[in-house]
């Protein structure tokens, strides 16, 4: 393999995930339609879980739990999966695919954040500014609803801030654990938590309101099934093995522009296939927010480490 194809590919392995990460919102909003919010997560995690012990078992994969303590990563299931994907899958509920993908682009601006006010890592004037923009740009995206009442779109935007709020923290707890674990072993124990947590929630929800056939009719539906799929094996197994190496094999200067296209195909996903407003407010919106996260990034004295956060 020649040196210049060699460069290239961390590159398109990072283009490879942003696009599977901003179609990931799609998938969401279009299965909700045919799904509730806890009863997809049970369907998403299980998917990816038993993908991901089907790789382990037959060798595709390797890593070994036998003999580590995985307690330590409980805390980090209440984060993520838990509240991240609540957040997210009520906030793409109650908003729409293309917001969704701005907001949650305040992911690296929350973890800047956090790492300054738990783990005393100073912020420049230059960061300040920057998470000021992005927080702006939030602000744009609510007020162009033009519904100053406290009502459902309200509630999604605070959903989807409340995932990128819990992404924040399991990024601070996760430096504890990464010197412990590989990401392929925190991430096969996020999937089983994810599976057992969501699964027994929405069965629970099921049995509630009616029985527990319920729960199981909508894999009857073609859609649903492709888009569980999708969402579990591409978004939450492969999309994860290409950002491990672009983060691998490229400098993170290079690598924070790549992870606001996941941003603008969220965007172009929810416009283009689903019709969703988008005006210039909204662009402005997403200006400052992608300028805010670059910025973050970009002016901060010490480099934020890749922490796995799934779409």
């Amino acid at each position: 393999m020649s040196s210049q194809w060699s460069a290239r590919l961390p590159i398109i392995a990072g283009i490879g995930m942003a696009i599977i990460w901003g179609f990931s919102f799609l998938f969401t909003k279009e299965t909700l339609d045919h799904t509730f919010p806890l009863q997809l997560l049970g369907f998403r995690f299980g998917v990816a879980a038993l993908f991901l012990t089907l790789l382990k078992l037959t060798g595709v994969v390797r890593f070994k739990l036998k003999g580590k303590s995985i307690s330590s990563l409980l805390l980090l299931a209440l984060f993520q999966p838990g509240l991240y994907f609540i957040g997210e899958t009520w906030g793409v509920k109650w908003t729409s695919a293309s917001e969704a993908g701005m907001v949650i682009a305040l992911v690296p601006v929350a973890i800047a954040s956090m790492a300054a006010i738990f783990l005393k890592e100073k912020l420049n004037v230059k960061q300040i500014i920057s998470i000021s923009a992005s927080v702006l740009g939030v602000l744009l995206i609510v007020s162009a609803q033009g519904k100053p009442q406290f009502g459902e779109h309200l509630w999604g935007i605070l959903a989807l801030l409340l995932a990128v709020l819990a992404a924040g923290a399991y990024s601070i707890l996760a430096r504890h654990s990464s010197k412990r674990f590989t990401p392929l072993e925190i991430t096969f124990i996020m999937m089983w938590a994810g599976t057992v947590i969501f699964n027994v929630l929405g069965v629970g929800q099921s049995v509630s309101e009616g029985s527990f056939l319920t729960y199981l009719s909508p894999l009857q539906l073609p859609s649903v099934l492709w888009a569980i799929l999708y969402l579990g094996a591409l978004s939450s197994v492969l999309a994860f093995f290409l950002s491990n190496y672009m983060f691998a094999k490229l400098p993170v200067s290079q690598t924070a522009p790549i992870l606001n296209l996941i941003t603008v195909v969220s965007v172009f996903a929810g416009v283009f296939f689903r019709g969703e407003p988008f005006g210039w407010i909204q662009a402005l919106g997403i200006t400052l927010i992608v300028l805010g996260v670059w910025g973050t990034n970009t002016f901060g004295r010490i480099a934020l480490p890749p922490i796995q956060i799934e779409a």
